[in-house]
């Protein structure tokens, strides 16, 4: 049975929207991941879309974004610590 999105709250439909942004935002910054600054910076807004997002009915899916975007935050930094450390100098 499928809620209607029409009589929810205008607070909880963000809150909503910002869990499932926050996992669509998570696996983009994973692949944004080779350019390290974008998927650091995608990654820190997934994980805050996240956070925001758990105060809705959806806290599961807010958590599976945290997730996502904790690991592609953790993939960009380490591949970004990796090519400074193999650039010549």
């Amino acid at each position: 049975m499928e809620p209607n999105y029409d009589n929810l709250d205008p607070q909880e439909r963000v809150n909503r929207i910002l869990a499932l942004f926050s996992v669509l935002i998570g696996a983009a910054s994973i692949c944004g991941g080779l350019i390290p600054i974008i998927g650091a910076i995608g990654a820190v807004v997934g994980v805050v879309a996240g956070v925001f997002g758990r105060k809705s009915d959806s806290h599961k899916l807010a958590t599976a974004g945290i997730i996502i975007s904790s690991f592609a935050l953790t993939l960009s930094l380490t591949y970004g610590f990796i090519v400074y450390l193999s650039t010549p100098k």
